[in-house]
């Protein structure tokens, strides 16, 4: 198939518009499954251990954390790349699942695999959307029955203070 010319001639061309979309790089809303969907996630050391390891996403691999939400079986958190270096999505989450998977094997006694072979990402595209998919988070714990108030959760965090694009 050939491209259009004036896609070969400027091949960044197609995407300006992309630039005026996300004028700082996206943000993804993350969803990790357990493996059996077992409920063993939602305690202080297991939070502990994925705040230890995001802790070090940007500088390993130029990923920024914002919000983020330990629910028993599941984990949400907003992520976006932090320099023009940043691995892919599938690279930085998949070495986010090994390396709490290797804490929690060490530290905790939970058996492995822990997470689900895949992972769902879905693209903010408009502050509206980041406002929705951040209500979706804080309200989980209530939606499931688990607490009264989101506050009332004390798993969940917002390491790198985001809350906008």
């Amino acid at each position: 198939m050939m491209l259009p010319v004036a896609i070969m001639e400027n091949p960044r061309k197609h995407l300006q518009r992309l630039e005026q979309v996300f004028p700082r790089s996206p943000i993804y809303f993350i969803t990790v499954v357990h493996s059996s969907r077992s409920p063993i996630f939602a305690c202080p050391k297991f939070q502990e251990i994925c705040e230890e390891v995001w802790a070090n996403s940007e500088t390993l691999h130029r990923w920024s954390i914002g919000p983020y939400i330990v629910m028993p079986d599941h984990v949400h958190f907003f992520c976006r790349e932090s320099g023009d270096e940043a691995c892919r999505l599938s690279t930085f989450v998949g070495k986010w699942k090994e390396w709490t998977a290797k804490f929690a094997k060490r530290r905790l006694g939970f058996t492995v695999p822990l997470w689900q072979q895949e992972f769902f990402d879905h693209l903010v595209r408009s502050k509206e959307s980041l406002g929705e998919k951040i209500d979706y988070l804080w309200f989980n714990p209530v939606r499931a029955g688990l607490v009264g108030e989101p506050e009332d959760w004390p798993y969940r965090g917002n390491p790198g203070g985001w809350g906008t694009l």
